[in-house]
């Protein structure tokens, strides 16, 4: 029991670490998608956030970077640069998906995921 408590509590602060880096670069419609109670997830969570730029998608993933590794002690295992408009990093327990608003709503991932628990952030000002 201890173990899992240990487990979720990483996961949350990944998750944390995974917001504050997208909000320290002004990433902006961040919505958290929670896959527990799902049974053929690919990971528990998905983060995902908008840029208008392939130049903000860029400094979004760095400052995520930066941020969970100094925060979380966590590197991505992977990462997925597309056509720079769509970045995907993969922390194992979360993903991160960064795009442009066109390309997010070409993607539309959280419909995909609707039976997800999804959270919506507000957008800092």
């Amino acid at each position: 029991m201890t173990t899992s408590t240990t487990t979720h509590e990483r996961t949350e602060a990944l998750v944390h670490s995974i917001v504050e880096g997208l909000r320290a670069k002004k990433g902006h419609a961040i919505t958290i998608l929670d896959l527990h109670r799902l049974h053929d997830r690919p990971t528990d969570y998905m983060i995902i956030a908008e840029s208008n730029s392939p130049t903000g998608i860029s400094t979004l993933e760095e400052s995520v970077r930066e941020v969970v590794e100094e925060q979380a002690g966590e590197r991505p295992i992977r990462v997925h640069k597309g056509s720079g408009e769509w970045i995907a990093m993969d922390y194992v327990d979360a993903m991160v998906h960064l795009f442009t608003p066109e390309l997010r709503s070409f993607y539309h991932i959280e419909q995909m995921w609707e039976d997800a628990d999804l959270t919506r952030l507000e957008d800092e000002v």
